[in-house]
């Protein structure tokens, strides 16, 4: 049997670069900061304006990750690449969503302010899978751009917590 090779959603696929630059696309947040993905990654930006926890993408049934509290309207659902096609997922967000090329040096590793790591008691997203209150329970990194502080998500983890505790996804 052959192995399958697994790719890493984490800073080396934020670190594959052109000439230095780093393409990544600013998915807006709330109560923390914006998050920075590789653009790559993205397969599709949809407008859709209800809470769910799961979303109908080209015939299949895709996670979602909420960005903002359930009593908040969303608009857009960011669509992005998996391990496997059962571990795409979905961003679930309202806000402009920007692409962003930066140097390499301008990229500055910072830490995670204090106020942001603690549990948001206004926040309902809970979901007993995934801690989305709880920043640290997804963080990968945080970096800073031209004086913006930016999260840099394990999307790898988020994938495998949504999808794979979820039996319907189960393999």
């Amino acid at each position: 049997m052959r192995q399958m090779l697994k790719h890493s959603f984490e800073a080396v696929s934020l670190l594959t670069t052109t000439n230095g630059m780093l393409d990544v696309t600013i998915i807006p947040a709330l109560d923390q900061p914006d998050w920075l993905v590789p653009s790559g990654l993205i397969l599709s930006i949809d407008e859709y304006s209800e809470y769910t926890q799961f979303y109908e993408w080209q015939q299949q049934r895709i996670a979602v990750f909420h960005m903002l509290p359930s009593h908040q309207t969303p608009d857009k659902m960011v669509i992005l690449e998996g391990n496997t096609s059962a571990h795409r997922i979905a961003l679930q967000t309202s806000g402009e969503v920007r692409q962003l090329q930066a140097r390499i040096s301008d990229v500055k590793d910072v830490e995670l302010p204090e106020h942001f790591i603690k549990s948001n008691s206004n926040i309902d997203t809970v979901h007993e899978r995934v801690q989305e209150e709880v920043v640290l329970s997804y963080l990968f990194q945080t970096v800073m751009i031209d004086n913006m502080l930016y999260l840099v998500p394990d999307l790898d983890k988020i994938a495998h917590q949504l999808v794979d505790l979820d039996g319907y996804f189960a393999h």
